[in-house]
């Protein structure tokens, strides 16, 4: 005998949910169940895993024709987030479950040949997405119940198994809340600023750099401690606000990465290893997913050993430095990805890395330091806004105490110049979302930094002795007017310029 039932599900499209609609229909034909709408290679073999689970659970397979139609057609599906809604959409349309009343039910989830329910990536995009749908009741497996609770008062259902998940359905009763849960996220350690030997100017151009959201490059020898300065920066920057946190745990959780509630945790620190893809960097594959830059967002890309970059990686940074998301253009599908992150890199001065390092003589020739400085392209280097030289610290310097502020010391310190930045971006109209002075637009930059005439002066002459472009001395007006937040001036004077000009190099 025919019947029919309809359900929702969801599935991941980059790092955002897409609704689906699951269409089931038996009919008296031969026993066969089609899977259609472009579903991929584990959409597909859902049909297994459904057929086994139901039976697991003591109910009949329909021993007819069995067509799954996975709606909107022209969108390929992903994952084995479907087989829960494809089950449920099975049972209704054999009679077991009233067909009527699983329409507005949204369900996420893979299912075990016993029946029980396996989480799901991104099980936080996709129960999120099925609540913008009015979906009446939303459900995902328990596995993901930590990111689940993160939706607050949105909150779905969890099951564990099949079983429960038809009885609850049958009797209308309401399974259990994903309930709140504090648990954090294991996070990499940071090191303490504190425990940086010497480094005064490094260290200082570190604190401008948090402060204002501005990218830098740590050039030095090996050995100088360009990593160790770099991995504390996440320490010292201000900590996430509840929407920030909620955005990368998004992010994160399409993705497969652990996730819970998180605002008050240091951002995110990515740190790929050189030989790293521009796909891996930027994103895409078949199914396009993020890449580095991406699960950098709202935080920190570290790129260690910048020259070592494949060159064409490097220079598809540059406009997402500029713009602050990716775009990925495929031929069925165009996704949008964030990457808003402050870009931190490190390299060695030459290949043999102790040119101008007062320790060793530099083996380099002429010729081999023009052809390594040309392995970084001029467009690339002029959207990072400091360059710092960091020179080796003398060995028994390092044996010695702690000197310094805390990281913690710090880090109160950026919190109340970012809240200055943050109503300044505000009285202009840009929502701050963790970004400091690095985000002012360019347009009437002068008037926006309050920079005094003085100042202005000096910045023309080092823009024509440094041979800086347009683009850099903007960027070098924003460092300069970060300068001025720190040491407390209402206004930019000369001798803020002036320490900007010194985190800049000439353009050659």
């Amino acid at each position: 005998m025919a019947g029919q039932a309809r359900i929702m599900g969801a599935t991941l499209l980059g790092i955002e949910g897409v609704p689906i609609e699951v269409e089931v229909r038996i009919s008296s034909q031969l026993p066969r169940i089609d899977i259609v709408g472009l579903p991929e290679a584990a959409v597909r073999e859902s049909a297994a895993r459904v057929r086994a689970a139901i039976q697991a659970i003591g109910l009949p397979f329909p021993d007819q024709r069995v067509t799954v139609n996975l709606a909107p057609a022209a969108l390929r599906k992903q994952g084995a987030g479907l087989d829960l809604a494809i089950a449920v959409g099975v049972l209704a349309a054999a009679g077991h479950l009233p067909a009527a009343g699983v329409e507005q039910v949204g369900l996420v989830g893979e299912l075990a040949l016993d029946g029980r329910v396996r989480g799901v990536r991104g099980a936080l995009v996709l129960a999120s997405c099925l609540a913008e749908a009015r979906c009446a009741r939303v459900i995902v497996p328990e596995g993901n119940a930590a990111e689940a609770s993160l939706l607050g008062e949105r909150a779905p259902e969890i099951v564990g198994a099949l079983g429960p998940l038809v009885e609850a359905l049958t009797t209308e009763r309401r399974l259990g809340v994903a309930s709140e849960t504090r648990a954090t996220v294991a996070t990499t350690h940071h090191p303490n600023l504190a425990d940086v030997r010497g480094q005064a100017a490094a260290k200082r151009a570190l604190l401008i750099a948090a402060a204002g959201g501005h990218g830098l490059l740590l050039r030095g020898a090996p050995g100088a401690g360009k990593t160790l300065l770099a991995r504390c920066l996440p320490g010292i920057l201000p900590p996430l606000a509840p929407e920030e946190a909620l955005e990368v745990a998004r992010i994160h959780d399409s993705v497969g990465l652990a996730v819970a509630r998180c605002e008050g945790l240091v951002r995110p620190f990515r740190a790929p290893h050189h030989s790293a893809s521009q796909a891996g960097l930027l994103g895409g594959g078949r199914a396009v997913g993020p890449g580095e830059v991406t699960l950098a967002h709202r935080g920190v890309l570290f790129l260690d050993e910048l020259v070592e970059f494949q060159r064409g990686t490097l220079e598809s940074l540059r406009q997402v430095l500029e713009e602050g998301r990716v775009v990925l253009s495929r031929a069925e599908q165009r996704v949008t990805l964030p990457a808003r992150f402050q870009l931190i890199a490190a390299a060695n001065p030459c290949p043999c890395g102790w040119w101008q390092s007062g320790v060793r003589d530099c083996r380099c020739d002429d010729n081999a330091l023009a052809r390594y400085a040309r392995r970084l392209s001029g467009p690339l280097l002029d959207r990072i806004d400091m360059h710092v030289h960091v020179r080796p610290v003398p060995f028994l310097d390092l044996d010695g105490p702690a000197m310094g502020d805390t990281s913690e010391e710090v880090r109160e310190r950026v919190i109340g110049i970012r809240a200055l930045q943050s109503d300044r971006l505000a009285a202009l109209g840009i929502p701050p979302g963790g970004r400091g002075n690095a985000a002012l637009p360019f347009e009437n930059l002068t008037e926006t930094t309050r920079t005094t005439r003085p100042a202005l002066r000096v910045l023309a002459r080092a823009v024509d002795r440094l041979a800086l472009s347009a683009r850099a001395a903007h960027r070098l007006l924003r460092v300069a007017r970060t300068i001025a937040d720190l040491e407390g001036e209402a206004e930019v004077t000369p001798g803020c310029v002036a320490e900007a000009v010194g985190l800049r190099p000439r353009q050659d």
